[in-house]
C-alpha cells in the first residue's frame, strides 16, 4: 500500500502541472501565484485521496471511487474560487480517474 500511495501522490502532483498549466494559459497569463499553486495542491490531495488503502473492488467501482473523490476534492478548490472555474472542477473530477485507472494498472502488473 505504501507504494500505491507514493505513486497516486507523484500522479497528483504530474496532473497539478498539466492543469497550473491550462488555467495559466486560460487566464491570458495573469493566474496569480496562490491561485496557481493552490490549484496544483488540490491535485497532489486528489492524488492522496486516491492513493489512500481502499479496499480492492472491481474496476468499475475503482473508477467511479476515483472520479468522486476527485469531485470531492475538486469542489473544495471550485467553491473557495467563488465557482469561477468550471474547467478546473471538470478537470479535478477526471484527473481522480485516471489516477485510479493508472492505480490499478500498476496494481495489476504487480500480480
Amino acid at each position: 500500500m505504501k507504494s500505491r500511495i507514493k505513486v497516486a501522490l507523484i500522479g497528483g502532483a504530474l496532473l497539478g502541472l498539466v492543469c497550473v498549466a491550462g488555467a495559466y494559459v486560460r487566464s491570458g497569463f495573469t493566474a496569480s501565484p496562490v491561485f496557481v499553486f493552490s490549484l496544483w495542491y488540490n491535485r497532489v490531495i486528489i492524488g492522496l485521496a486516491v492513493g489512500a488503502p481502499w479496499e480492492i473492488t472491481t474496476r468499475n467501482k475503482s473508477l467511479l471511487r476515483g472520479a468522486l473523490l476527485g469531485l470531492a476534492v475538486s469542489f473544495a478548490f471550485y467553491s473557495s474560487t467563488g465557482f469561477q472555474d468550471p474547467v478546473s472542477f471538470v478537470a479535478g473530477i477526471l484527473y481522480g480517474l485516471i489516477l485510479e485507472a493508472w492505480l490499478g494498472r500498476s496494481e495489476n502488473s504487480n500480480n
